[in-house]
């Protein structure tokens, strides 16, 4: 197990590379200047010549780049060209947002999918299945813009049950975990790491920060703004965990052992939860991993039409400003991120199955 993670953590250093090139060259061939964004449509030429001589991008392409990953190595994701405030600040303040609806999506999705498969799966052929399969071929087909749409109008404005937009209302205050705590919140770490402080990162997760500073009413106003957005971005990944459970729990209900186990007479509930839900679980596994993967990068229809300040909305705010760091930075992140989840379904594999060994 230790030498097949090893290999799988040697094989991120390409997969980032070939990531970081493509993203370095694409980003360099959208039309527009950013030096002349930041410096305003009236700027003259001999400023910005002047700017671009400054941050180095008047050189070549392929030392602009050995340049970056220089950079990259030190931790260093670089200033973004907007705000020139450090990528890796940028990307910390706004990761929290993504993160947290992110998991909030994939919990709807397990929650409503993977019971909705077993039962579709134990009822084969029933109005329950068939509902189910239904419902889950229109989650796929449903595109998240019209269904975001439709929540917020719905439940935010005709109904008024929950918030439309945002993460927090306006006048609700909430304490940083370290001032709740009576903790330090000087910066650790590198130098090239003091951009930010573990207070100001964690607390920008609002549940967490909610649960540890004990605030009841910032707790329940951050998770009635989480669950239109979390719906909305949880849709697909559900419909598609559903489907996955459903075939596969199918499948190992016709095994031998399930007939033993009927036979034996154990209870339903215990030959689908102990023998068919754990041996079916592979499956389901790799898709909600995947799943995990595909929200985090995925989030930007979401965000946008729910004002969500994550990182989906700031990739798109700075590509329209031409910010190449900042996006640079994002897709770096999030392809890290990606990678790591799939790294630890595999990893979760052993567990799930002892009989599946990776030395």
């Amino acid at each position: 197990m230790t030498r097949y993670i090893i290999r799988r953590l040697l094989l991120l250093i390409p997969v980032l590379i070939g990531i970081s090139i493509v993203t370095f060259a694409m980003l360099r061939l959208i039309p527009g200047d950013p030096w002349e964004v930041m410096l305003g449509e009236h700027a003259t030429d001999a400023a910005i010549a002047e700017l671009r001589e400054r941050m180095g991008m008047d050189e070549p392409l392929p030392v602009q780049y050995l340049r970056y990953v220089e950079s990259v190595l030190r931790l260093d994701l670089g200033r973004s060209v907007k705000t020139n405030r450090p990528v890796l600040q940028e990307i910390g303040q706004r990761l929290p947002a993504t993160v947290e609806l992110t998991l909030g999506a994939l919990l709807v999705a397990c929650v409503v999918g993977i019971p909705a498969g077993i039962f579709a799966a134990y009822r084969h052929n029933s109005a329950f299945d068939l509902a189910t399969m239904f419902g889950s071929l229109l989650g796929v087909s449903m595109p998240i813009f019209w269904l975001g749409l439709m929540l917020a109008y719905i439940f935010g404005f005709l109904l008024k049950w929950l918030p439309p937009s945002a993460r927090l209302t306006i006048g609700v205050e909430m304490q940083t975990i370290a001032e709740a705590w009576g903790l330090s919140t000087g910066p650790t770490g590198p130098s090239s790491m003091r951009i930010m402080t573990a207070d100001e990162f964690f607390s920008g997760f609002y549940v967490l920060r909610a649960i540890l500073t004990g605030n009841l009413t910032a707790l329940r106003d951050v998770l009635s703004h989480l669950v239109l957005p979390s719906v909305a971005l949880g849709s697909i990944p559900m419909a598609v965990i559903a489907r996955m459970t459903r075939s596969s729990m199918l499948e190992v209900l016709g095994e031998d052992y399930i007939r033993t186990a009927r036979a034996k007479g154990q209870t339903e509930k215990g030959i689908l939860l102990k023998h068919a839900l754990k041996n079916a679980f592979l499956p389901i596994i790799t898709v909600i991993g995947l799943a995990l993967g595909t929200l985090l990068g995925g989030a930007i229809l979401t965000e946008t039409i729910f004002s969500w300040p994550g990182l989906g909305r700031l990739v798109v705010d700075r590509i329209l400003s031409r910010d190449y760091p900042v996006v640079q930075g994002c897709v770096l992140i999030i392809a890290l991120i990606f990678v790591v989840v799939n790294l630890l379904v595999d990893i979760s594999y052993a567990y799930v199955d002892p009989r599946i060994h990776y030395e």
